[in-house]
Parts: structure tokens; C-alpha cells; sequence
């Protein structure tokens, strides 16, 4: 779409806060007629409707909808969005193992702002599963390059949780 849409979105979204729980459907409604400009078959229609139902609380709605996203060939940043959001929504209802299988190939893509959101995603996922050691791995793995200090300390340890005889 074009960047007087994309711009109108983003000043949606900045005033989701506003909309207080017993209000969400109003946002929905927001973004519903912001998509309703998309042309048919477009991959945001699908990305937008479902972030605006997992940020009201209903993961439910929105899996099927970021597959769909995903199915029409929603790429770059958005896709990598719509794969650590989908992830979530698949832990919170109850399949955590389709978002370990979802994400694990996102620790190989090309590295962006997102890289920490797609390990404390996947963390959570591990964690759903009993995979709590592989989880801390990822997530201390990724603190540790915020640390003013004890980065090389952090990063084996990560590794040590994970790997035998680190």
C-alpha cells in the first residue's frame, strides 16, 4: 500500500492505549476499516486484522489470520513479525511445538531489531514445552549483548546450558 496508508496505521496503532479493554472491538473496527482499503488478496489485510485481535486478547482469531498473511506472501519485516506474533498466539493456545517450529529457522535469518523478540518468543515456546534450559539459553544469549559488562561470561554460559562440556 501506499505511505498515507501505512502512515495512518502506524497513528492507529499509537493510539491503541487509548482504547481501554471494554473498548477493543473499536480499535478492531479501526484497523477492519483501514483494511477494507487494501486491494483484494493483499497480505497486509490479513496481518493488520490479526495483530488487532491478538493485541485484544484473542490469540485464537488471530492464528489463522497470520497464516493467511504468511499464505498470500507477506514478506521482509512484516513476515518476521507475523512469525514471532503467530508464535505467541500458537503458545498461548496450546501448541507451543508449531512455534519452536516457526521460529527456529528465524535464528539463522539475517540479523535485524527483531533477533531478541524471535529468542524470548521462542523461549517461551521451549518453556511450554519443559524446555526451560534451551529457553534461558536463548534468552540469556540475547541479554548478553546489552550488558555494559560480562558479555564473553553471559554468552558461554548460554552456550554451556545447552551444549555438553561447554
Amino acid at each position: 500500500m501506499n505511505q498515507d496508508w501505512e502512515d495512518r496505521v502506524s497513528a492507529a496503532w499509537a493510539g491503541f492505549d487509548s482504547y481501554p479493554e471494554d473498548r477493543a472491538a473499536e480499535f478492531r473496527a479501526v484497523i477492519d476499516a483501514l483494511v477494507a482499503e487494501l486491494p483484494e488478496g493483499s497480505p497486509d489485510a490479513p496481518f493488520e486484522r490479526a495483530c488487532a485481535w491478538d493485541s485484544t486478547g484473542h490469540s485464537g482469531e488471530a492464528v489463522p489470520l497470520y497464516r493467511e498473511a504468511l499464505a498470500r506472501g507477506l514478506t521482509g519485516y512484516k513476515a518476521r513479525r507475523a512469525k514471532i506474533q503467530l508464535s505467541s498466539s500458537l503458545r498461548n493456545t496450546g501448541h507451543p511445538e508449531e512455534g519452536v517450529a516457526l521460529l527456529t529457522p528465524e535464528l539463522d535469518a539475517p540479523s535485524d531489531e527483531l533477533d531478541d523478540a524471535v529468542r524470548a518468543t521462542l523461549a517461551l515456546c521451549l518453556s511450554a514445552l519443559g524446555r526451560d534450559r534451551e529457553g534461558l539459553s536463548l534468552v540469556l544469549g540475547a541479554l548478553a549483548r546489552h550488558l555494559p559488562r560480562y558479555q564473553r561470561s553471559m554468552a558461554n554460559y548460554a552456550r554451556a546450558l545447552v551444549e555438553p562440556g561447554a
